[in-house]
C-alpha cells in the first residue's frame, strides 16, 4: 500500500516509518523535511501535498504543536497554538484526505494521553487532545467507500523524558516502537471510529 506519514522526521514519526515501511510503500513529509513539505495548519499546503502524490492507501499524522504553561498567564494567542496546529492541523489533512484516499483507506490521526489523564500546565493539550476524539468518531460514521479514521492516544514518549517528564511525573511512558505499533494496527487493520490508548 501507499502511505503518507505527515511528521515523519519526529521521534512519533520515525518509528512509525520503520514499522510501516517494512511492508508498504512510505512517502515522508513534514513541515522542514521529507519527501514534500507540508505546513497542515494551512489548508492549501495539504490540498498540495494531495496533489502531487495522488491517490493513496493510508495517511498518517504525527504532527502539530500545543503550548504548555500556567492557566493563569495563558493569553488567547497561546491558546490558539494547539487549536491552529495540531487540531486544526490534523483536520485539514482528513477533510482532504478523503477525497485522495482509495476505496477501505486508513486515517490516522495523534492525540495523546493528556485528553483523559490531565496535567499542570497542559489545558491546551486536554482541549485538543479530547477534540479529536470527538472529530475521529464523528467523522467515522460518515466516511466514504469504506474509508477509516483512528486516532493514536501516547502516553508520554521514552525518548521525551529529557524534554517533557517535568510535567509527567508518575506517568508510565513508552518508547516510540511501542507506540508505533498502535499506528500499524490503526493502518493495517479494519476498525474505524477507535481510539488507540498506549499508556
Amino acid at each position: 500500500m501507499k502511505i503518507i506519514v505527515i511528521g515523519a522526521a519526529g521521534t512519533i514519526g520515525k518509528a512509525v516509518v520503520e514499522q510501516l515501511g517494512a511492508r508498504h510503500d512510505v512517502i515522508t513529509a513534514g513541515r522542514n523535511s521529507g519527501q514534500y513539505r507540508v505546513r497542515i495548519e494551512d489548508p492549501a499546503d495539504v490540498a498540495a501535498l494531495f496533489a502531487h502524490t495522488g491517490p493513496v492507501d493510508g495517511v498518517v499524522v504525527a504532527a502539530g504543536d500545543l503550548h504548555f504553561g500556567p492557566l493563569a498567564d495563558m493569553t488567547p494567542e497561546q491558546f490558539r497554538l494547539g487549536l491552529d496546529s495540531k487540531l486544526m492541523g490534523q483536520v485539514h489533512v482528513a477533510l482532504a484526505a478523503q477525497h485522495r484516499l482509495n476505496d477501505g483507506g486508513s486515517i490516522t490521526l495523534t492525540g495523546g494521553i493528556v485528553g483523559q489523564q490531565p496535567i499542570r500546565f497542559g489545558a491546551n493539550a486536554s482541549t485538543v487532545n479530547r477534540a479529536l476524539e470527538g472529530f475521529v468518531v464523528g467523522a467515522a460514521i460518515e466516511l466514504p467507500r469504506a474509508q477509516r479514521i483512528n486516532l493514536v492516544d501516547p502516553t508520554v514518549l521514552t525518548e521525551s523524558l529529557p524534554q517533557y517528564g517535568d510535567y509527567f511525573h508518575g506517568f508510565e511512558s513508552a518508547d516510540a516502537r511501542r507506540v508505533a505499533l498502535a499506528y500499524s494496527r490503526s493502518v493495517d487493520g479494519a476498525q474505524t471510529g477507535q481510539v488507540y490508548r498506549v499508556w
